[in-house]
């Protein structure tokens, strides 16, 4: 199957064997999965029905949407509306496929890595380069970063993004906060408020093998704090995390 674009609707085939696991056991298996982008930003996973590994049971429930039909809504495992299927889309390659909410799995896997957040895109890439280029972080007129030695990723659709080392960093202006987040393709953060603004800052501890390099490192938002690169202030980028 090649790629397709039905309207605002893109499908493509995968090769990778997709899990997804409930309740301790495999509740779908297959490597014929498709990558259907619903939005731009990211694909979501459709599974033959025939590899579903569980009884699918109609809710009673049904959803529309413009592009893609109506949904019909399935239990799964006892879990409500946990599934959903296009069985008269006007997209035929959906037809006989069925989606899995992925909140409402345990767990998902690409091959044997786990996969969190959503479906990885094959369009992101991200590339972490060690820099000699001299960055300095202010917030509210106040140093916070000053480091000769960054790492800078560079991620697809989103602005660049300053790594420090921590012994460049002023942690004496940093607090820890409750807030985590989870990217598919760098793992668990962990967030600092910076002079009393929360989230401003954030680390993976253990980033996930592709974003190693990062491990430990620093981040602030560009969006929401004044950067200097070489000198040069940057100009705050405008994403969904302004």
């Amino acid at each position: 199957m090649e790629p397709i674009t039905r309207g605002r609707v893109r499908i493509e085939p995968t090769a990778r064997r997709v899990r997804a696991f409930l309740g301790g056991k495999a509740v779908a298996d297959t490597t014929r999965a498709l990558l259907v982008w619903e939005v731009p930003y990211y694909p979501t996973y459709y599974f033959p029905r025939e590899d579903i590994a569980v009884e699918l049971k109609p809710s009673g429930q049904t959803r529309r949407s413009p592009s893609r039909g109506e949904a019909v809504l399935y239990d799964v495992e006892g879990v409500a509306d946990a599934a959903l299927a296009y069985p008269d889309s006007p997209i035929e390659e959906l037809r006989d496929h069925v989606r899995l909410e992925w909140e409402a799995m345990d767990a998902w896997f690409e091959e044997d890595e786990e996969v969190y957040v959503h479906a990885r895109s094959p369009y992101t890439r991200v590339d972490i380069l060690p820099s000699s280029r001299h960055v300095r972080v202010e917030v509210d007129g106040v140093t916070v970063a000053d480091s000769r030695s960054p790492r800078i990723l560079f991620e697809t659709g989103l602005p660049p993004r300053y790594y420090l080392p921590k012994t460049d960093i002023r942690l004496d202006l940093l607090a820890p906060t409750d807030t985590v987040t989870r990217c598919p393709y760098k793992g668990t953060a962990e967030y600092w408020s910076v002079n009393g603004q929360a989230d401003l800052a954030w680390s993976y501890r253990t980033p996930l093998e592709e974003s190693r390099r990062i491990a430990g490192l620093i981040s602030f938002y560009n969006e929401k704090v004044d950067i200097y690169v070489d000198g040069v202030l940057q100009e705050r980028p405008k994403s969904k995390f302004s």
